[in-house]
């Protein structure tokens, strides 16, 4: 997270003393789950298995693991070295993928759902969806889709969704980014937007996608792997940082960016939240812009 942070201007007078760390924020993150991980103990304030219903915080792939630990990790395992974008912030984590980081529409609905249900009592500020549906997705079930992510913006959450990695020149982005409410999310590389990065194009008339892109490449954040075909579950073990790149780590980068100015305004949630961001940072993610 150190490259990330340098790329986006995170060191600025709020973050480097402390002061705003997405305290007394929640965020709920849509994904493969998330691994029990010291980065995040004592901020998980609930889980929900759409997949198989258990009831322990788990996750059978690692992907919301590393999303997380982007998002809110708070670096204890690394002495602050791999901390995330806002350490401070709660999470309500929902697993809607399985083990190959894969879902369905039914899976996808149910998770906001429950999302939708939890606001009511806690109140959720952000949605983080690393995910998207690949190309020939059925128009009813995305119609479905892009109407459940609607909702949940009418409810004053700000989503965040991936916009996929097909690519540059693909002039395509994963649904639910498509969708105008929501904060669609792309990713380029180190040296700038280049192949690595997702797809740009037109959604509807006077609608461009993404909304903003922000570092994806290499990013070092929590998680495990499995060792000889075994997964850390079974062999009680577990490598606390990894490496991945995409869409998908670029997203929780903005996710987290959020946490962070709704822990500065309070007053702001929703669109309103949206249209800060993009004011402050226009396409590419400035931290010391947005918390100035």
């Amino acid at each position: 997270m150190d490259n990330v942070k340098r790329q986006i201007g995170y060191a600025c007078p709020d973050t480097i003393n402390g002061r705003i760390t997405g305290r007394g924020v929640r965020a709920a993150i849509l994904d493969t789950g998330a691994y029990p991980h010291p980065d995040f103990k004592g901020r998980v304030i609930g889980f929900a298995d759409m997949q198989h219903g258990r009831c322990g915080l788990y996750d059978d792939n690692g992907h919301g693991t590393h999303v997380a630990g982007i998002l809110a990790g708070d670096g204890k395992m690394s002495g602050g070295r791999y901390a995330g974008m806002a350490p401070g912030v709660e999470l309500l984590i929902v697993k809607i993928l399985d083990e190959r980081g894969e879902g369905n529409a039914m899976h996808i609905l149910r998770g906001m759902e429950h999302v939708r249900k939890v606001n009511k009592k806690n109140k959720i500020a952000l949605v983080n969806l690393s995910l998207g549906a690949g190309v020939g997705l059925d128009p009813v079930k995305e119609n479905r889709i892009t109407e459940a992510v609607e909702e949940l913006c009418n409810c004053g959450i700000t989503v965040v969704v991936s916009a996929g990695n097909y690519g540059l020149q693909s002039r395509k982005v994963s649904v639910p980014g498509t969708n105008e409410k929501v904060l669609t999310v792309g990713a380029y590389r180190r040296s700038g937007m280049g192949r690595y990065c997702s797809g740009t194009g037109r959604e509807r008339i006077c609608v461009w996608k993404p909304d903003i892109f922000a570092p994806g490449e290499g990013i070092v954040s929590c998680g495990y792997e499995a060792v000889n075909g075994e997964s850390c579950f079974q062999r009680k073990e577990f490598f606390p940082y990894i490496r991945k790149s995409g869409a998908s780590m670029a997203t929780p980068v903005v996710t987290g960016a959020l946490a962070l100015a709704k822990s500065k305004y309070p007053e702001l949630e929703g669109e309103e939240l949206k249209r800060y961001l993009l004011k402050r940072c226009g396409r590419s993610l400035r931290v010391e812009q947005l918390l100035a």
